[in-house]
């Protein structure tokens, strides 16, 4: 059984599902934050008024890095990895990883593809600032399918608790 986990026990499975939801979910935050801001960048050097109405636009995909962090951050308390005496077991501990990969590829992803639109929408701004609220709809519908993955990692850390006893 220890060669299908690679010899990695239960707690260094969970802790690898709950530091890849982070670092993804950051990567594409960090990544879809700088595709916007680089168009936003050019729009408020010509006309620096429509700064507020444009950073929304940019900082939009910044959520997707916080729903990884949440992720995270449910691993170590559910399953009593600060400081407490886990006893998840190999399999256990891959179920947790495999739990935390909806919102890790997920928001990776999306907030790539968020930052794009950010960027696109910003256009409607530069051209029409009175449409900046519709200029939001656009990053914003890219937005659910990460809160959908959050929300399925969510539920399934919650199911898992339930099941190992936490």
């Amino acid at each position: 059984m220890n060669d299908l986990f690679w010899g990695l026990s239960g707690v260094d499975w969970a802790l690898i599902g709950g530091g890849v939801a982070a670092i993804l979910g950051g990567i594409g935050s960090a990544i879809g934050i700088t595709v916007a801001s680089a168009t936003v960048s050019g729009i408020v050097t010509e006309d620096g008024e429509k700064f507020g109405k444009l950073l929304p636009l940019a900082a939009m995909p910044s959520t997707q890095g916080i729903y990884g962090f949440i992720a995270a951050v449910l691993v170590l308390i559910f399953f009593n990895l600060l400081g407490g005496e886990s006893t998840l077991t190999g399999t256990q501990g891959f179920t947790v990883f495999l739990a935390c990969m909806p919102v890790a590829l997920l928001c990776m992803i999306s907030a790539i593809y968020q930052g794009k639109t950010g960027a696109a929408a910003a256009g409607i701004v530069a051209r029409r600032s009175e449409d900046s609220g519709k200029a939001l709809i656009f990053p914003a519908l890219v937005e659910t399918y990460a809160v959908l993955s959050l929300i399925v990692t969510v539920l399934m850390l919650t199911a898992l608790q339930a099941t190992f006893g936490g």
